[in-house]
C-alpha cells in the first residue's frame, strides 16, 4: 500500500543527523527552554526572513498565543475559514474570542477576499482576520492584508500546511501581525511529536509571546501577566534544526510530485489543483476534486493507493460547532461542496517515481 504520507520516511533519510542530534541533546542535562530550542528559533525566522520566532507546545498553541498577544480576547470577532482542520476556529474559541467563518474561493480552497468584504460590512467589529494557506497554497493576502488595514484589524497568518509557501516573491508568515506554524510530524516542517512556532517582525509582541508561554513570566517564578505552559521541547527542538536544513529541497521535491501528477491526470475526469498567480505552492498536500469523492477512494485503496480527505466535515456542520457560530452574509456554499468532493493523493518527499506513476494509473483507471 502506498501511504498518503509518511513521516517515518523523512527521519529515515536523516537518521544520523537526526539521530545525532537527539544524543546531543539528551547528553546536554537542559531540557526545557534551552540552546536547542534558542537555536530553532533563530533559524526559522532566518528561514522566514523575519526577527523574531517563538517556539510553543503546538500549532493550536500557536494560534491561541498569538491571538492573545494581539490584544485578541473576549467576545472579540475573529473572521477564519470553515474548510480547514478544526484546530483554527478551536485556537479563536480557546483565546475567548468568537470565530466568524468565511467562505472560500473554489479554486484555491483559501478564504475568499469579496465574501472577507461582506463580513467587514456586517461586523464592523471584527477585531482579527486569520487566512489559513491551505494545503500549501498561500492566500490571497494582498487583498486580504488591504482588507484588514483598512477595517483595523490584526491579521493573524496560519501556516501550519504552507512552511516556505511564497506569494509574489515574499514568503507566507512575513505579512501578517503573526504568523502561526504547527510542526505536526506530517508537516513540510515537522517534528518527531507536537509542537509550533510563532513568527513576527515586532519585538514587542515577541517579547510579550515569550512571556506567555510561560505563565506570563518576565522574572523567573513571577507573572507579570496571565499566561499559560506552551513551551517547545528542547528534544524536538533539535531535531527541527537538522529537518529544517532539507525544507528547500523537500519542498521543491513536492513541486515535482505535483507536476508529475499534473501531467499525468490530465483528462482523467478529475479537477487538479491550481496555483494562485504570482505563488509558490509547496504542495502539503495534492487535493484534487471528484464528484464520486467517496467511490475512487474506495477503488484506490482496492488498487495499492491510500487517500485522505482534508476535511470531510466543515467546521460549521460537525456536532460540537454546528448551528452556533457566527457565518458570513456570503454563506458557506463553496465550503460545503469542497468538503463533498476533496480528496488527496500521496504525498511526501520520499515518494518514489515509481510510485507516482502508480498512483496516476490507480486515479485514471478510478
Amino acid at each position: 500500500m502506498i501511504p498518503q504520507t509518511d513521516p517515518k520516511a523523512a527521519y529515515l533519510e536523516q537518521q544520523a543527523e537526526i539521530d545525532a542530534a537527539i544524543a546531543r541533546q539528551l547528553a546536554s542535562g537542559w531540557y526545557i527552554l534551552g540552546k536547542e530550542v534558542e537555536g530553532f528559533e533563530a533559524a526559522f525566522a532566518a528561514f522566514l526572513g523575519l526577527p523574531h520566532a517563538v517556539g510553543v507546545a503546538n500549532g493550536t498553541d500557536a494560534l491561541v498565543l498569538a491571538l492573545k498577544g494581539l490584544g485578541i480576547g473576549s467576545g472579540d470577532k475573529v473572521a477564519t475559514v470553515a474548510h480547514t482542520a478544526v484546530a483554527t476556529v478551536v485556537a479563536v474559541e480557546q483565546a475567548g474570542a468568537v470565530p466568524v467563518l468565511i467562505d472560500i474561493d473554489p479554486v484555491t480552497y483559501t478564504m475568499e477576499p469579496a465574501a472577507l468584504e461582506a463580513a467587514f460590512t456586517a461586523h464592523p467589529d471584527i477585531k482579527a482576520v486569520l487566512p489559513v494557506h491551505l494545503y500549501g497554497q498561500p492566500a490571497d493576502l494582498p487583498a486580504i492584508q488591504v482588507l484588514a488595514q483598512r477595517h483595523g484589524a490584526k491579521l493573524i497568518e496560519d501556516c501550519a500546511q504552507a512552511h516556505g509557501a511564497k506569494l509574489d516573491g515574499r514568503t507566507v508568515g512575513t505579512w501578517g501581525d503573526a504568523a502561526c506554524f504547527s510542526l505536526y510530524p506530517t508537516k513540510n516542517l515537522g517534528a518527531l511529536g507536537d509542537g509550533g512556532v510563532i513568527a513576527t517582525g515586532d519585538a514587542a509582541l515577541a517579547g510579550e509571546l515569550k512571556a506567555l508561554r510561560q505563565y506570563g513570566w518576565r522574572e523567573h517564578y513571577v507573572s507579570d501577566i496571565v499566561g499559560m505552559n506552551s513551551r517547545l521541547d528542547e528534544l524536538q527542538a533539535a531535531i527541527l534544526r537538522v529537518k529544517l536544513t532539507a525544507l528547500q529541497r523537500w519542498n521543491a521535491r513536492r513541486r515535482a510530485i505535483a507536476a508529475a501528477y499534473d501531467a499525468g491526470l490530465a483528462g482523467a475526469g478529475v479537477s487538479l489543483p491550481a496555483v494562485r498567480r504570482g505563488a509558490e505552492h509547496v504542495y502539503h498536500q495534492y487535493a484534487i476534486r471528484a464528484a464520486d469523492r467517496d467511490g475512487l477512494k474506495a477503488r484506490l485503496r482496492e488498487r495499492g493507493v491510500a487517500s485522505n480527505i482534508h476535511y470531510p466535515v466543515p467546521v460549521h456542520l460537525q456536532a460540537a460547532y454546528r448551528d452556533r457560530l457566527i457565518i458570513g452574509p456570503a454563506g458557506l456554499a463553496e465550503t460545503e461542496r469542497a468538503a463533498r468532493e476533496v480528496l488527496s493523493l500521496p504525498m511526501y518527499p520520499q515518494l518514489s517515481d515509481a510510485a507516482v506513476e502508480q498512483v496516476i494509473a490507480a486515479v485514471r483507471a478510478g
